[in-house]
């Protein structure tokens, strides 16, 4: 079935988030803390609430993935 190696596929890069997420824990604090900021008060939060924490955090994962696990 051509629909099981899709799964393998997202199985496998699901397996290498945890790693990626443990290189990258100064990055993923500091946007949880933009975004818990921005919805704690009472506006709705807004497409680029921490645009910038964000886009370090996504950074830090494509070298964690490029490098692997060390």
């Amino acid at each position: 079935m051509s629909g099981s190696g899709v799964w393998l596929r997202a199985r496998a890069r699901l397996r290498r988030f945890p790693a990626a997420l443990a290189a990258c824990g100064d990055q993923a604090a500091a946007y949880g803390r933009c975004v818990a900021a921005a919805a704690a008060g009472p506006a709705e939060l807004r497409r680029d609430t921490g645009l910038e924490e964000f886009q370090a955090l996504r950074a830090c994962f494509a070298r964690a993935v490029r490098l692997g696990p060390s």
